[in-house]
């Protein structure tokens, strides 16, 4: 389909895998063999469309769930090949900013098409690199081809002509234009999509990126930016770039070329990299931009009017997805007096039910946390929460003999206000915590410097009602789990703490790596022009 037809309201969600299908499970099977023989390989940066060797050494990204095991070999890039790629981006910029939407969107369809027909070999790679179960590597692969169907198709819409008022005597055009140089940090808990989507948000848009991949996630990063260059990306246009981020981070972020950075990732880096962005250099002739998503310390909230088994499943769900190493993950349970002991009851026993091991194995619910660093902080929470009178129930014990495993952790009987209840864990631990009626439970809920996603499960219409005007965070979830944002379903992205806002997904977010643009003209007695022209594509 060319993309001159394609719309933002035909696009549809990529359907999620169903692994109990033979010939699915098989598929998957194959692609989990074929990753395997691809593993340890070194890979190198690209600057320019050009592979170079590092000029400060090599790292390995590791398998968290068998921690000898090397996924993959990366340079460690030097702050003079840093400043090299914000150089080369920006001279790519004068002629790709000149491309038409058309042109631009095209190339994140064949990417997106290219995608499915191998999303099982991506999910793959987020198995053995990241330590995601089948569903949540399937679930990320999925997303990353909806941004790039959906952002396609924004593109095409901003590229439209945008409503003026008319006036008569003068000819008015709004158009959008690229911004210049992004420097793009994305996460290694959603390596795919959220990578992909920080990093074709720019591109579609006309800007040119330098893509700096987390350090436990590079491998998911270069195999999606070989697929862009395998749909006809022209050189320069996204240059890839790995290394330490006190080095290659700051210097990126530094650079008076910078025109914007685009970040998600914890609350300490995200600040640090506003501060940073917010000094002008010197030869800096802008405001440089930040989209950021930081952290979160989401709540669930149950009323004592709901069905139990519904709100412990999820409960269950939202807290251990993927070892609860989500920023919209449920890290607090705030259960009404009233239900508060047969309802945890029912999340223990839950909790206790889920398969712990490889994920490669198609049975396991829950991995390894990503590395050895949040083994240790992870851990220490649990010992702070039961220091300051939690009481562990379910969970509790770790192991990093082979992968950086942490049981799944329920500690009740916390108090609102405690460490565990305040700080963002990231890990497989939840907090419950009990409150005397529905307005005390979302006072809790609210008082965190976060505001990213929550949920509550109630069926009292007042008190949804209170929900929706009251409980501040940016995505809010009704007798659901708070988890599973779907793109063009649920735009996502929080408030305070957790970010500048941005919506991922929806409908505003290009407009973050756009400036508008007027333009006004007199138009002549005699003269047959309308009062308005379409930006066209």
């Amino acid at each position: 389909m060319s993309a001159t037809i394609k719309k933002t309201d035909d696009f549809k969600n990529e359907p999620f895998t169903d692994f109990t299908k033979d010939e699915n499970k098989r598929a998957m099977e194959d692609a989990l063999k074929k990753v395997e023989g691809e593993l340890g390989r070194e890979y190198e940066l690209v600057i320019n469309g050009e592979r170079v060797r590092g000029e400060s050494g090599v790292m390995e990204s590791v398998n968290p769930a068998n921690h000898k095991q090397v996924v993959g070999r990366f340079q460690k890039a030097s702050a003079a090949q840093a400043n090299r790629a914000i150089e080369a981006a920006h001279e790519t910029f004068k002629t790709w900013s000149r491309t038409s939407a058309n042109e631009r969107a095209e190339l994140l369809f064949k990417t997106a098409g290219l995608m499915r027909e191998r999303k099982h070999e991506f999910s793959a790679w987020m198995v053995y690199e990241v330590a995601k179960t089948w569903a949540e590597a399937d679930g990320d692969t999925a997303e990353a081809i909806d941004f790039l169907e959906f952002y396609g198709r924004e593109m095409l819409r901003y590229a439209e002509g945008q409503p003026l008022t008319k006036i008569e005597g003068e000819e008015n055009q709004l158009k959008y234009i690229a911004l210049g140089v992004g420097v793009v940090v994305p996460p290694w808990n959603f390596p795919l999509a959220i990578m992909a989507g920080m990093t074709v948000a720019g591109v579609v848009t006309g800007n040119t990126v330098v893509l700096k991949p987390s350090s436990d996630a590079p491998t998911i990063a270069i195999k999606f930016f070989e697929l862009l260059e395998e749909a006809g990306m022209s050189k320069g246009v996204v240059n890839f770039v790995t290394g330490a981020g006190g080095e290659v981070g700051d210097t990126l972020v530094d650079h008076k070329l910078t025109r914007y950075v685009a970040f998600t990732g914890s609350k300490e880096v995200g600040l640090r990299v506003n501060e940073r962005a917010a000094k002008t250099q010197e030869g800096q002739i802008w405001i440089k931009r930040v989209v950021a998503e930081m952290g979160g310390k989401d709540a669930i909230v149950v009323d004592k009017d709901f069905d139990l088994e519904e709100a412990a499943t999820g409960i269950v769900q939202a807290a251990f997805g993927f070892s609860g190493q989500k920023c919209s993950a449920c890290s607090r349970a705030i259960i009404h007096q009233d239900i508060y002991d047969e309802l945890l009851g029912k999340i223990v026993e839950k909790t206790q039910k889920l398969i712990i091991g490889n994920p490669a194995d198609a049975k396991t619910n829950m991995s390894a946390v990503i590395n050895r660093k949040a083994f240790k902080s992870i851990t220490e929470f649990i010992e702070k929460g039961k220091s300051e009178g939690g009481r562990v129930v379910a969970g509790g014990t770790a192991d990093d003999s082979e992968g950086f495993v942490i049981q799944p952790t329920v500690i009740a009987d916390v108090e609102a206000g405690s460490t565990i209840e305040q700080q963002e864990i990231f890990g497989p631990v939840l907090a419950v915590i009990k409150a005397r009626d529905f307005d005390h439970a979302l006072e809790i809920a609210n008082d965190t410097e976060f505001g990213l996603t929550g949920a509550a499960y109630t069926n009292d219409e007042a008190n949804l009602e209170k929900a929706r005007d009251e409980f501040h965070v940016g995505n809010l979830y009704l007798n659901r789990k708070c988890t599973g944002a779907l793109v063009g379903v649920h735009p996502f992205g929080g408030f305070n703490m957790s970010g500048t806002d941005s919506k991922a997904g929806g409908r505003d977010y290009l407009g973050l790596f756009m400036q508008a643009k007027l333009v006004s003209e007199k138009v002549r007695k005699g003269d047959t022009k309308g009062t308005q022209r379409d930006a066209g594509v």
